[in-house]
């Protein structure tokens, strides 16, 4: 398992895939410009709100997206999120720990480094909604490799490495591709969670655009990861080994998070499972605080852990329902 650490240069903005997308994210910037200035006039601070508001969703979001746009960023370009796009209210922190994977798969790198952009520009986006005055900054961020790091602790749970073993997501494509799907899969339920507090209606919209695009990413990596784990099925058996440790953390009633595994009935033994749904073919959705106990890593009442060392800024950062 190659441990290199070569480069890969930071994707620039091409074609006219990536300008539609820019024109979608400038579109709804302006349409939400009044709403933006609204939702800065009426927040209040942190302390003062008894309940969940519009903003402190879209904030919360926002701590989401910092995580998976510095891991993608790191991961195909070895670069973090700049300066001017990680200032804002709370205590600021860094991403630490990534490096730049070395890819041999020239298709999953594209797709890789689509992803790094797209997380940059939802990244973008929110802050503008939000204002400089109202939006979060990014909080400490644990992306590493080491022993004692999220991903090798998430990687433990699961049972992929054994105790004080490490889990290094940048040593070799499947590692990375398995640490991604750690991530995608918790941030398309995190949106579905969220969307009942996001009520203007000229964010409204584009938030949806935005969890549509985070559905598109996982269900991208689901392909990828089944696809090679039909030629290595340790893969299959580590998604799986992974959505079982996220149900362990997340306390919903009923296992409802899913690995790529096909059926085990002969009638279905040929398809995929790149769509984790539930009986009625609707998406899976997670409530905040179950987002928390994910990537804190802890199915306790917690405010801080795992890839959030000292917590989420803003005002959702518990995973106590009340």
């Amino acid at each position: 398992m190659s441990q290199t650490e070569t480069l890969i240069e930071t994707p620039e903005a091409r074609g006219p895939a990536r300008a539609d997308r820019r024109a979608f994210f400038a579109n709804a910037l302006g349409a939400a410009a009044v709403g933006a200035g609204a939702l800065a006039m009426t927040a209040q601070p942190a302390a003062a709100q008894s309940a969940a508001t519009e903003v402190d969703a879209l904030n919360f979001i926002l701590n989401i997206e910092y995580l998976q746009a510095n891991f993608f960023a790191v991961a195909t370009g070895g670069t973090a999120l700049a300066a001017a796009d990680i200032s804002g209210s709370g205590t600021a922190g860094a991403a630490s720990g990534a490096r730049a994977v070395s890819f041999a798969d020239a298709v999953f790198a594209s797709i890789a480094k689509e992803m790094a952009a797209d997380g940059l520009a939802h990244v973008k986006f929110l802050r503008a909604s939000l204002t400089s005055s109202v939006a979060v900054a990014q909080p400490a961020i644990d992306l590493s490799a080491a022993a004692g790091g999220a991903f090798s602790s998430l990687a433990r749970l699961a049972g992929l490495v054994g105790a004080g073993q490490a889990f290094d997501p940048y040593a070799s494509e499947d590692n990375f591709l398995l640490a991604a799907f750690m991530l995608k899969d918790v941030s398309v339920t995190a949106y579905q969670g969220i969307l009942g507090l996001v009520t203007t209606r000229s964010f409204l919209e584009p938030v949806a655009g935005l969890m549509s695009t985070e559905a598109h990413h996982a269900a991208a990596l689901r392909g990828l990861l089944y696809r090679r784990g039909l030629a290595t099925p340790s893969l299959i058996d580590a998604s799986e080994a992974i959505s079982n440790a996220r149900d362990t953390l997340d306390g919903a009633a009923d296992d409802l998070d899913q690995g790529v595994r096909p059926g085990t009935n002969a009638s279905d033994a040929a398809v995929a499972n790149v769509a984790p749904l539930t009986a009625s073919g609707t998406a899976i959705s997670r409530t905040p605080q179950q987002v928390l106990n994910i990537l804190y890593l802890n199915s306790g009442t917690a405010t801080s852990g795992g890839f959030f060392t000292a917590g989420l800024n803003g005002t959702i950062k518990s995973t106590a329902t009340s």
